[in-house]
């Protein structure tokens, strides 16, 4: 059931708590000398290792969901299929974040991604189309558009045609609640106007992952704006459950940068 004053749920102020912090870190680093914002946003540093690690946490979560969701009403349903799906879409995302963990366990790349991944690794998005990559040309345009219909779009038709909600619900989707997003991408709009770095498009897609925990945990963990069957009925367990989450999300900015500092093996920049 949807919840009344959902815009005071601890999960959403965890989610925007963070990715405020992190812009105004990257803001503190900027300057003339850009150095210092390598050590945040190229590969294996805090902002990637954010992505992967919070895009693994919403696989799973859509993954318990699906299969619980599948002790109610057909396996085989759109519903269903469309949880499962979207966790093995999102497991596969993360994966590919880390490039199938192929710089943390030192594995050469073979012969056909060195000649045409643009960074000459293990990874899909990053195969070279054109002059770009398959990223840079074709992903981050369709991240765009599905972004802004999910955030903005959707959230927007839906307040005066409430069954555009429930189709989408009905496919296993759900929206983020509109006031929610439009802070999701402000940050995003800020982190492009006051970072000047080749790489300053990582905060974005961080921003997006931390984004995306919070809205579903909220949505099909403990049922904020959402009207299909939550994972748990009791609110008081709901309670505990949301405590338990933001604890999580410090856990996981907090491993992040233990990751980024090169605590793991082959984990140097």
């Amino acid at each position: 059931m949807t919840k009344r004053n959902w815009y005071i749920h601890p999960a959403y102020f965890a989610a925007i708590g963070i990715n405020a912090g992190v812009l105004v870190y990257a803001c503190a680093l900027s300057g003339t000398d850009p150095a210092p914002l390598w050590g945040l946003l190229a590969e294996d540093r805090l902002v990637e290792w954010m992505q992967f690690l919070c895009f693994t946490v919403i696989s799973v979560m859509l993954g318990l969901v699906a299969v619980e969701r599948a002790r109610h009403v057909s396996p085989l349903s759109l519903e269903v299929l469309g949880i499962a799906g979207l966790s093995l879409l999102v497991g596969l995302a993360a994966l590919e974040e880390i490039s199938w963990f192929q710089r943390v366990l030192g594995v050469e790349s073979s012969e056909f991604f060195r000649q045409n991944n643009r960074q000459a690794e293990t990874n899909l998005h990053n195969l070279a189309l054109g002059s770009g990559s398959l990223h840079k040309t074709v992903i981050l345009k369709l991240i765009l558009i599905t972004g802004l219909a999910h955030n903005l779009v959707l959230p927007l038709l839906a307040r005066s045609r409430p069954a555009i909600k429930r189709y989408v619900e009905s496919v296993g989707l759900y929206l983020p609640p509109l006031p929610v997003s439009i802070i999701y991408l402000v940050l995003v709009i800020l982190s492009h106007v006051l970072i000047d770095h080749p790489r300053k498009g990582e905060l974005g897609e961080m921003f997006g992952a931390v984004h995306y925990l919070a809205t579903v945990f909220a949505a099909y963990m403990v049922g904020i704006g959402y009207d299909r069957p939550k994972m748990f009925d009791s609110e008081s367990d709901c309670r505990r459950l949301v405590v338990i989450f933001q604890v999580v999300m410090v856990f996981i900015l907090f491993l992040s940068w233990l990751l980024a500092a090169g605590t793991v093996p082959n984990m140097a920049a």
